[in-house]
């Protein structure tokens, strides 16, 4: 395995005044075996580190991303970094997850296409993988993060956190390495995909798909991809991750500016959809939602270990599950049986009309959630869960 780190960031993390993409390091994890049978010959997988690992190796902390995220948890845009921070609330000096106390590490996810291995990178041929891609699972991908780990010197985290289907990667690790996750949280998230969750998923996939610049997923030399197909992947995703009460009182049945549903104009709604899956279109890879969406479709921490319940029990760090009140793409109740599964869980909600993007909307609330779980002002263990 070898590693090409980029100048060392500063104790406080950020990004260097002289070079902007300096904390986006690679590392080359060698061949892969993935779950199904398939091997991956040569893997690297890009992350951002913040703060310094301590002496003792103590002090060390994954965050796992969602499912259009990237490694970049906090630190502004730059050359090579469309997008600011996803969680600096969350994540940096003085907040929750303290940069200056901890040393942080984000990977871009197996399969991903912000640096790691994924359908758009370059296969021994040297083309794009493209359509001979493999499914990765999500023990595939932690399988990667946990050589990263071993490259960073990294034995055991004092703490992984993930949400959305980096909580799927979050309750892997602590399913398939106990002995390496000293503390987890899940945030909005769940334990296996649900029929439902599978459902929309599919669809998205079918829409890529249909896009005739999608050529089975081998456009990546060509002028034009399957844009128009990914835009509408994530507006039917964008759907799932607000609440109808949010989308009815934000929107209701307002006219987009002067246009006339009557005589093909637009709502108010469906400008505001076209525009976030415009947005993502411009900086993502659709073979990358693709093999994502299939890595969702196949979660499941009970498979080949006697389900759910007897997967869980596996879980030995102290744990925090977080859901959001208004999710409807991963309900609550999902979150509470996962809860439920693990010896000594807490259970808690956020707030929110926003629905499963509240987790990136109402940071003060989770914030205040991860400050009582990390300082241990929560009891650790409880007879029995009760919502709060």
């Amino acid at each position: 395995m070898a590693r090409h780190p980029l100048p060392p960031a500063p104790a406080s993390g950020g990004w260097h005044d002289g070079d902007p993409a300096a904390f986006r390091s690679f590392a080359d994890i060698g061949p892969l075996r993935l779950e199904n049978g398939d091997t991956l010959p040569s893997v690297r997988i890009a992350y951002e580190t913040w703060g310094r690992l301590d002496e003792a190796k103590s002090n060390a902390v994954l965050v796992l991303h969602a499912l259009t995220g990237d490694a970049h948890v906090l630190g502004p845009t730059a050359p090579g970094q469309d997008t600011p921070g996803w969680w600096e609330a969350v994540v940096g000096p003085g907040k929750a997850i303290d940069t200056e106390h901890c040393f942080v590490v984000a990977a871009n996810v197996l399969g991903g296409c912000q640096g790691s291995t994924g359908p758009s990178s370059p296969s021994p041929d040297g083309a794009p993988w493209g359509s001979r891609f493999p499914v990765v699972s999500t023990r595939d991908q932690v399988r990667a993060e946990a050589r990263l780990a071993d490259l960073l010197g990294v034995g055991a985290w004092s703490l992984v956190i993930g949400a959305s289907l980096g909580g799927q990667r979050a309750i892997e690790w602590a399913v398939s390495r106990p002995d390496r996750v000293e503390r987890l949280v899940v945030v909005a998230s769940g334990a296996r995909t649900t029929a439902e969750q599978a459902a929309w998923t599919h669809t998205q996939i079918r829409a890529i798909e249909l896009d005739p610049n999608w050529r089975g997923g081998d456009y990546h030399a060509l002028p034009v991809g399957p844009t128009g197909g990914l835009a509408l992947a994530r507006q039917i995703a964008h759907t799932t991750y607000r609440s109808p009460a949010e989308l009815d009182e934000r929107f209701g049945r307002i006219p987009q500016n002067d246009e006339d549903p009557l005589r093909g104009g637009r709502l108010a709604v469906e400008s505001y959809l076209d525009h976030h899956g415009e947005k993502l279109a411009r900086r993502f890879d659709a073979g990358s939602y693709v093999a994502l969406c299939r890595t969702m479709l196949s979660h499941d921490i009970g498979r080949d270990r006697g389900g759910q319940s007897e997967a869980l029990r596996r879980v030995r760090a102290r744990t925090l599950v977080v859901a959001v009140d208004s999710d409807r793409l991963f309900h609550p109740d999902q979150a509470w049986r996962m809860a439920e599964g693990i010896d000594g869980a807490l259970y808690r909600e956020i707030h929110s009309v926003h629905g499963h993007d509240g987790f990136l909307i109402e940071c003060d609330q989770l914030a205040a959630l991860l400050g009582e779980f990390l300082n241990e002002r929560a009891p650790s263990r409880r007879p029995a869960l009760a919502r709060a």
